[in-house]
């Protein structure tokens, strides 16, 4: 019975690991960039985005050409995220990696 509840013990434990990283991750801001730096985005660790800056330089540009420059700093910046949600995820499970468990992104 010793080692089942040590189970227990360890799996609140990780329970209350991820909890903390759920709340860190929504604090979590990832920048996003493209066209040598022309369009940078922000977005915060449940992937809303909270700023969009666009230089005067671009503007210029044809509009195609500032929609697929968004983009790309929008995927830029989704890539960034990922990246830090699963350290942070990581840092909760010791890196356990937990099967069939996704995170928002």
């Amino acid at each position: 019975m010793t080692d089942f509840s040590k189970i227990l013990d360890k799996a609140k434990e990780i329970e209350n690991k991820i909890k903390e990283s759920q709340n860190k991750i929504k604090n979590i801001k990832a920048e996003g960039f493209s066209g040598s730096n022309s369009v940078k985005i922000i977005l915060d660790g449940e992937g809303e985005m909270h700023k969009i800056e666009i230089s005067n330089e671009i503007l210029k540009e044809d509009k195609g050409i500032i929609e697929d420059l968004i983009i790309a700093a929008h995927n830029n910046a989704k890539s960034q995220l990922k990246v830090k949600t699963s350290e942070e995820i990581s840092k909760a499970t010791g890196g356990l990696g937990i099967p069939g468990f996704k995170w928002p992104l």
